[in-house]
């Protein structure tokens, strides 16, 4: 059994996913074209971020069919089965934000934070401030200034700030707050935290082989949602949860696993 196997797939899908957006527009692929926020698919079926088409439609844009339509098929997608996994199986940050928090505990700089100094609830409030001034202002708040934007069509199209923003949430991450952008400021991630909250995929774990070793809660970047860690058998249903199965990697007492969401609840 490979031991990271998760991991390597994630940077595998991450990585293809940005060569393919990369190869539509250096040299003229047809398989995947646009951006994080507007895409098609072999040129027919179309892909739209949920949250920047509300974005638009509370800034007053008007919302065309195809966009309409690719909004739905990744909400649903994400809303049924996915859940939060964007933020770990697609977004070009994440890659950023886990090698900050990677090199943040081999240089032991957890043990020093001994409080978090913010909540992870401020991406709630991002969220809802992000629609308040789209609806002001009459532009997609959000996306104006959005590092994920930044990054990606960096990536796609050659770096400007984009490369600025892969320093600054890396330093953020790094330094001044663990787990910064993902888990406490990017109301991205908010949303789809919201939108995932009932998806069928999640992490399932078992409390009879547990032995608290918490190397679980080390890496996981939504710790909060492994609050059942060593107490109780039950499946992780935050939707906080990113899907990323790194507590799966580290967990040597096979306590935790993916699984199907129990639709039935189980009676003693």
């Amino acid at each position: 059994m490979i031991k990271h196997k998760y991991l390597i797939l994630r940077r595998v899908t991450q990585i293809s996913l940005m060569l393919l957006y990369f190869g539509a527009n250096a040299w003229g692929w047809n398989i995947l074209v646009g951006d994080l926020s507007s895409s098609l698919i072999l040129g027919t079926i179309p892909m739209s971020d949920p949250y920047a088409v509300i974005q638009m439609f509370a800034a007053g844009a008007i919302i065309t069919t195809d966009i309409f339509v690719g909004a739905l098929i990744v909400f649903f997608f994400y809303g049924i089965v996915g859940g939060r996994a964007f933020c770990s199986w697609v977004c070009p940050v994440n890659v950023i934000t886990d090698s900050a928090n990677y090199l943040r505990r081999k240089l032991h700089l957890n043990q020093i934070e001994k409080k978090q100094p913010a909540s992870r609830a401020m991406r709630y409030w991002i969220l809802v401030l992000s629609l308040v001034l789209s609806v002001l202002m009459g532009v997609t708040a959000f996306e104006f200034i959005s590092p994920i934007s930044m990054v990606h069509r960096g990536i796609i199209f050659g770096f400007g700030f984009g490369f600025g923003a892969i320093i600054i949430i890396f330093l953020f991450d790094l330094f001044v707050l663990k787990n910064g952008w993902c888990g406490h400021i990017c109301p991205l991630g908010g949303f789809y935290s919201l939108v995932g909250r009932f998806s069928l995929i999640r992490v399932n774990h078992q409390e009879e082989k547990c032995t608290l070793c918490m190397k679980c809660k080390e890496v996981c970047p939504e710790n909060q949602v492994l609050f059942m860690v060593g107490k109780s058998s039950e499946q992780v249903l935050g939707g906080e949860c990113t899907n990323c199965a790194r507590c799966i990697e580290v967990c040597d007492d096979d306590a935790l696993n993916f699984s199907l969401r129990n639709l039935i609840a189980n009676k003693k």
